[in-house]
Parts: structure tokens; sequence; C-alpha cells
């Protein structure tokens, strides 16, 4: 099983309500926020705008070309009784993404503790320790 949690993502006057995973291996220097192509087109960033810069990832699979745009929308994670706080994030987008995923430094910003990735279990970091969270179930 895997984290993951449900994301409001603003744009202008786009929002739009995902199931996002939460990436631990995915390292940033920047809350980032990884889309694939067909989020992208909702959120009016496909094509890429002008503003976004092609750089390459190194990942597990090798070397991959994605497109990033600097603080373009704002994210929130929202519970069934809780939400984050708003944080402004650098949409990554990737031809190769599946689903939306969450950087370390993002799910830092986000308050999210992740208290068993093999079960799937969370909370806030600011929640107490016995208020666990299941993890959201992934959208095919």
């Amino acid at each position: 099983m895997a984290v993951r949690v449900r994301l409001k993502i603003r744009r202008g006057s786009r929002v739009r309500e995902v199931i996002a995973l939460v990436n631990s291996g995915y390292e940033a220097d920047t809350p980032q926020l990884m889309i694939p192509i067909s989020l992208a087109r909702e959120l009016n960033l496909w094509p890429p705008p002008l503003n976004a810069r092609e750089e390459i990832f190194d990942t597990a699979g090798g070397p991959l070309k994605v497109w990033v745009i600097r603080e373009a929308a704002e994210v929130q994670v929202v519970a069934e009784d809780a939400k984050s706080k708003n944080v402004k994030v650098d949409i990554v987008i990737s031809p190769l993404a599946d689903e939306p995923l969450i950087s370390d430094i993002l799910a830092g910003e986000l308050e999210i503790a992740v208290e068993d990735f093999a079960k799937g279990l969370w909370r806030f970091r600011w929640e107490p320790k016995e208020k666990v969270r299941p993890s959201e179930r992934r959208i095919s």
C-alpha cells in the first residue's frame, strides 16, 4: 500500500480535487506537485505556458523530461474532518506520471506525517498520534 491524500488544487478560478501520492523518494528543493498531462490540461497548463522551464529530472527509471512552472498553484490537503494550510507549489508536468505526486518538501509544508507506508496510515503533524488516517484509494 502507499499513502495517498485528497488534495485540492487551485489555479486562478480553476479548482480540482485529486488523490495524490505522498512520495518520500521525490526529493525537491521547493514544494512541488508532479502531475500528468491530462491534469495539466484541466488546469490550463498544457501545452506548457511560456514561463515553463523544460528540465531533466533524474528518476529511478532514468532521466525524465518535465516542464516546471514556478508557484503555479495553491494546494491543500482535505480530510473528512480537517484541512491543511494552503501552500503555493511549483507544478511539474510529466508525460509519464499517471497520478499526482507530492514531493518531500511539499509533504512537509502540508504537515503530513506518515505513520506507516505499508499500511497506508498518516495524520497531520499537529494531530495527536492516536489520530491515524487511512490512505485514500487510488483513482484509476
